[in-house]
């Protein structure tokens, strides 16, 4: 089942963004950075165990990221990941969000939900307040991907 995060998740949530961060498939994020947002999050559990997170980060008026998606491996394949991307999609639209996207290694997962590949100059919001900081900043290999609201 997916439901919103709540404060006695983010431990768990730490736990797996950690455990994709040390094989270098997500960037690392601090605990404190997660308790700090965490309303952002969604997480999938199954028989008590949370077995796959996301987040909808709000950039601006009309902007808004996925952020920090991982299902662990042992569920992969499940279709969880889509799952957290619809939920997410599903809120944007709610707030009245016109674009979402993401940075990502997997970009056909998400184009397969109807992103498209495009330049990360769509979202400089997200370049100029986070990307700008990040160790990988020079030699960035993720793919942005953004979806259109209707």
């Amino acid at each position: 089942m997916i439901r919103k995060a709540t404060v006695k998740d983010a431990k768990d949530i730490f736990g797996i963004l950690q455990r994709f961060a040390i094989e270098g498939i997500l960037l690392p994020r601090s605990l404190n950075s997660i308790y700090e947002n965490i309303r952002d999050f969604y997480v999938y559990e199954e028989n008590g165990k949370i077995a796959g997170i996301g987040s909808l980060h709000i950039f601006w008026e009309d902007l808004a990221e996925i952020k920090s998606l991982a299902v662990l491996p042992e569920y992969q394949g499940k279709g969880i990941g889509k799952k957290i991307v619809k939920e997410c999609i599903k809120e944007a639209k709610q707030l009245g969000i016109k674009k979402v996207f993401a940075l990502t290694y997997v970009p056909d997962f998400f184009q397969k939900l109807g992103f498209k590949i495009v330049d990360k100059s769509e979202f400089p919001q997200k370049v100029w307040t986070e990307c700008i900081h990040c160790v990988k900043f020079n030699e960035c290999k993720e793919i942005p991907v953004m979806l259109e609201i209707e």
